[in-house]
């Protein structure tokens, strides 16, 4: 039998590229989608395969998956890993931020999900891992965003709906809620974890490696990874 097949969304940098290495180092076969797959292919080469996938371009989720099947067979499981931050709270921000955290955050994801459902399910071992936040958990304080804190709230919701949607096939959904992680998308976010406590992008990686690994019975529909003491996560 190949090795199973994952699909990675956002797969050219930062978080991405480190679920990118960790599942290859795994010996799983990867297609990975991106807005500018050439980058995705400059970075990993021939060990992976790249295909256009923009959130905002919804026709993008059915065509990288339909590409996916035809070059290298069914999905066995889905990294929802792209993802945006927009400062939006009552008095900063507007519309078009908070419209394009919910298309990226929320809607892509869903439409991905969507559009790999019957094959992930087909596959008896299909596994839909959502990298979601602590903020998907609770609101911290002020300093942060109410849009992001309402999409990566969502993201959680829909993956429990995951494991509802074939939970007698074998499909599994797992919600990864980092703390802050050592990325550009918080380099310079106020109110954010110092820079020596983050989160490595190595380390989101090895929990994700863990949920891929884990048979049916083991299910784990949340994993919270904090970098600050909390009294509720």
């Amino acid at each position: 039998m190949e090795p199973r097949l994952v699909m990675v969304s956002g797969g050219a940098r930062g978080l991405g590229a480190a679920l990118v290495q960790r599942c290859l180092a795994d010996g799983y076969r990867v297609s990975v989608g991106a807005r500018n797959p050439d980058a995705v292919q400059e970075a990993f080469g021939d060990s992976v395969t790249a295909h256009r996938f923009d959130a905002d371009d919804p026709g993008t989720a059915q065509s990288w998956v339909d590409a996916t099947l035809a070059q290298m067979g069914a999905p066995d499981a889905l990294i929802n890993n792209a993802g945006i931050l927009r400062m939006v709270t009552f008095e900063t921000g507007d519309e078009d931020d908070l419209d394009a955290m919910w298309g990226v955050n929320v809607k892509a994801p869903f439409r991905l999900i969507r559009a790999a459902l019957p094959h992930l399910k087909a596959s008896g071992r299909g596994r839909v891992v959502n990298i979601a936040s602590t903020d998907g958990k609770r609101y911290r304080d002020a300093s942060a965003s109410i849009g992001y804190v309402m999409t990566k709230q969502a993201l959680i919701a829909m993956t429990h709906a995951v494991r509802f949607a074939g939970w007698d096939d074998g499909l599994r959904g797992t919600a990864i809620c980092p703390g802050a992680v050592d990325t550009d998308m918080i380099a310079d976010l106020p109110g954010v974890t110092p820079k020596a406590q983050r989160l490595q992008p190595q380390d989101v990686a090895e929990i994700v490696s863990l949920v891929l690994r884990l048979p049916n019975q083991a299910s784990i529909p949340e994993i919270v990874a904090n970098t600050r003491l909390e009294s509720t996560i």
